[in-house]
């Protein structure tokens, strides 16, 4: 028997574990994203693209045909010479993946009686991700476990392969349907973009009121080469935005929108609110829209020169 591992089968098996520890952390990350969005919590605000897939479903899309592929190199080597199955890099990986899934699903299960125990709030969102945990964590304990027990007949082996591609395809059809396709995210960063701008464009107004004690009248009078501040452009339709005074202490900002901001993804600025209250309203629904904004000489008093 010849239990002798070249380089080769080491860094097979090594490939083939780092690839489940990536798609599992990408697999994980959309669940809860998608958790996130659908039963956003009362304290949870972001920008557009905080929660966005791209990122971990294109991850999943290279990663998981890879780790097929590859696990179906080792198999078909274990076929060929079943001593390979007593590597100690194999029986090493397997143990370590055991450890880790193993630690993950008493972690999860402590954290669910934790919570139930102490009286906290048992929210959808955190009993979904409990869930999701333990779902994809147990796969991978109950698959891996076979394996070391050598119990991966066809069917069994075939069986957890539908499992993997209904919670992998699963997963990316349940992110779309929630978080929307690629152009609706598309949609949604213009509109983050827009509202950085906008907000950017307030900043330097209430700077210009604090140095001359007057609403600049035009977007051009904001224009100033020491501290070279750009006026920005609508980075969809590239014109300018709009500005308009309405007020001695009083302006207008406007802006075409692709979609309605919702209270889980709406952009919610650091500022004090122009009016006194604690952040300011950046909610704004779909097409043109405009946010008033009213100076407060009180907190942003003229400077002196």
């Amino acid at each position: 028997m010849n239990t002798k591992t070249t380089a080769k089968d080491f860094l097979l098996h090594l490939a083939t574990v780092a690839l489940l520890y990536a798609g599992t952390v990408a697999l994980l990350n959309i669940l809860f994203r998608v958790i996130n969005t659908a039963f956003p919590e009362v304290n949870q605000y972001g920008y557009y693209g905080s929660s966005s897939i791209s990122f971990p479903v294109a991850t999943l899309i290279v990663v998981f045909p890879l780790f097929l592929f590859l696990a179906n190199l080792l198999r078909k080597g274990y076929a060929e010479d079943p001593s390979r199955k007593e590597y100690a890099v194999r029986k090493w990986l397997i143990y370590i993946t055991l450890f880790v899934a193993g630690a993950v699903l008493a972690g999860d299960l402590i954290t669910l009686i934790y919570r139930f125990l102490d009286g906290q709030e048992l929210t959808t969102a955190f009993l979904l991700k409990v869930l999701a945990v333990f779902v994809v964590t147990g796969s991978i304990f109950g698959y891996y476990l076979d394996d070391l027990k050598d119990r991966l007949s066809g069917f069994r082996r075939t069986l957890w392969r539908v499992v993997a591609v209904i919670l992998v395809v699963g997963s990316i059809v349940a992110g779309f349907s929630v978080l929307g396709t690629p152009q609706s995210q598309r949609m949604l960063r213009y509109d983050s973009q827009k509202l950085s701008d906008l907000q950017s464009i307030q900043s330097q107004v209430l700077n210009y009121w604090q140095q001359k004690g007057a609403v600049p009248a035009s977007l051009e009078e904001l224009k100033d080469p020491l501290s070279y501040f750009d006026i920005p452009l609508d980075p969809e339709s590239k014109a300018n935005y709009e500005y308009k005074k309405t007020g001695a202490l009083s302006f207008e900002l406007c802006a075409e929108f692709n979609k309605e901001s919702t209270k889980d993804s709406m952009s919610r600025v650091a500022y004090i609110e122009l009016v006194g209250k604690t952040s300011e309203n950046w909610q704004h629904g779909a097409g043109r829209h405009c946010f008033s904004r009213t100076i407060d000489p009180q907190l942003y008093p003229v400077r002196p020169k």
